[in-house]
């Protein structure tokens, strides 16, 4: 039965284009999943990270950092349409500084290193099939972005959907493309290969990778952090941040006890008996920004040696065919996740790095503070808090959750939220123009559209 699913999903991923060496991965995780394999990591197998050493106290030589950054390529994982929020292409199309996008400070911050340092630092974006077109017109207007005759992105690999019965490719005529999922964001490494990108990096004198989402622009490729790693000569680092009662779900990097290793652990590997473990921020202190850096040297040499698979720790996703279709059949999606490689090479390590470089735009509620005067974005396309801490904010997902409604009801833009501890919204408001909250804010129901008075002052 499962030994025709795998052929039945090797001939589709054929027929799809998909590159012989991604079907090879696929096939590696495919027999994991079919001899019952769940890719869980238990408690009683790990120990906490425990003071791993802080981007504040690195101080690489200058020299060195010109050099490593001469040799760097920024990569931004740009494969999500943001359908989270109601969108059908790239979140990172979206709006979030007057007239800006996540795309156009993410060139911002590449084009102000290079003129600052007068370096090469290419901009490499991996997208999906859906986000592509889009993102490729949003980039054409910067003429001077591409250089090397390195190219402005490269495609994410894609896989089918298995039926959860019988292991089998799904069909789901009403909607083709819902057959398909991406591998996660462990994808990067077999794309960056299937592509061709690795082999041009290296070829023309690049080193270094700097990895991480679209849409968290507080992950700026650091000098400092280029330099120290470059020093290091570690094959790869993870930056982690301090977990907060925030950050109790996500992946957090812990110790295996067998061999001393680095290991990320995800959510969806977590028994669930060990769940209040994982949770508890006090014993494991640090979660993955998903913020990364690797040699690319040793992932090419790596992934010669393995044949294509690095061997990352399985991710078995277990859905529904249609997301929105509780009814329709349940599938199983492989995946694997980017940080995981931590485990992969011989020396990884791991850096702690301040909250500002974690800014993840995941709900319309992240949209709002981003907009907001709560930050501000430099020349350099750095962003910055301008408050101690960013307010909390709740807003009613009723009609707040897509953008299309989110919009609506900021027609003038976002408040002032700099004097905010918290706004949180119920009901259907829409808010005018100079709105500002002060401390602590909640607009409850009315139980019919209400507004927010142009120059209001919410507050407590």
């Amino acid at each position: 039965m499962s030994a025709d699913g795998l052929e039945q999903a090797r001939q589709k991923m054929a027929a799809g284009g998909v590159h012989e060496r991604a079907i090879d991965v696929f096939a590696h995780y495919y027999e994991q999943v079919e001899s019952g394999a769940t890719g869980m990591i238990a408690e009683s197998d790990v120990e906490p990270l425990v003071d791993p050493p802080k981007l504040e106290n690195l101080q690489p030589d200058p020299d060195q950092v010109r050099e490593a950054l001469d040799a760097t390529a920024v990569i931004k994982l740009n494969g999500g349409l943001g359908t989270s929020m109601g969108m059908d292409r790239a979140k990172s199309l979206l709006p979030v500084r007057p007239g800006r996008t996540f795309l156009d400070i993410i060139v911002e911050q590449v084009r102000s290193l290079r003129s600052a340092y007068d370096v090469r630092l290419p901009l490499v974006v991996m997208n999906s099939f859906r986000t592509r077109a889009d993102t490729l017109a949003a980039l054409s207007p910067y003429t001077d972005l591409a250089v090397d005759g390195l190219p402005l992105d490269f495609l994410q690999n894609r896989e089918p959907k298995l039926r959860a019965d019988d292991l089998t490719p799904v069909e789901w005529p009403a909607a083709p493309d819902l057959e398909w999922c991406p591998p996660g964001h462990g994808d990067l490494y077999t794309a960056l290969e299937v592509s061709g990108l690795l082999r041009q990096l290296l070829d023309r004198g690049y080193r270094y990778a700097s990895v991480s989402n679209s849409d968290n622009l507080g992950a700026s490729p650091d000098p400092r952090m280029v330099g120290w790693f470059a020093a290091s000569g570690a094959p790869y680092a993870a930056e982690v941040c301090r977990r907060t009662p925030a950050d109790r779900k996500g992946g957090h990097l812990v110790v295996r006890r067998g061999d001393g290793r680095l290991i990320l652990r995800e959510t969806a590997q977590t028994p669930s008996d060990d769940m209040e473990a994982a949770s508890d921020i006090d014993r494991h202190r640090f979660f993955h920004t998903n913020n990364l850096w690797f040699d690319l040297q040793v992932l090419a040499d790596t992934l010669d040696r393995t044949g294509g698979v690095l061997g990352l720790p399985l991710i078995r996703n277990e859905k529904t065919v249609d997301p929105t279709d509780a009814s329709s059949p349940k599938v199983i999606q492989i995946e694997t996740a980017m940080g995981a490689a931590v485990e992969v090479f011989d020396g990884a390590v791991a850096v702690e790095v301040p909250r500002s470089r974690f800014l993840p735009v995941k709900t319309t509620n992240d949209l709002l503070l981003l907009r907001s005067d709560v930050y501000e974005t430099d020349e350099r396309g750095i962003v910055s808090l301008q408050t101690d801490a960013a307010p909390l904010i709740d807003l009613d997902p009723a009609y707040y959750k897509l953008i299309a409604g989110f919009d609506a009801r900021f027609p003038a833009g976002p408040p002032s939220l700099v004097r905010a501890r918290s706004l949180t919204v119920r009901g259907d408001w829409t808010f005018g123009r100079d709105v500002a909250v002060d401390g602590v804010a909640r607009l409850q129901d009315e139980g019919a559209p209400a507004a927010v008075a142009d120059g209001a002052t919410l507050t407590a």
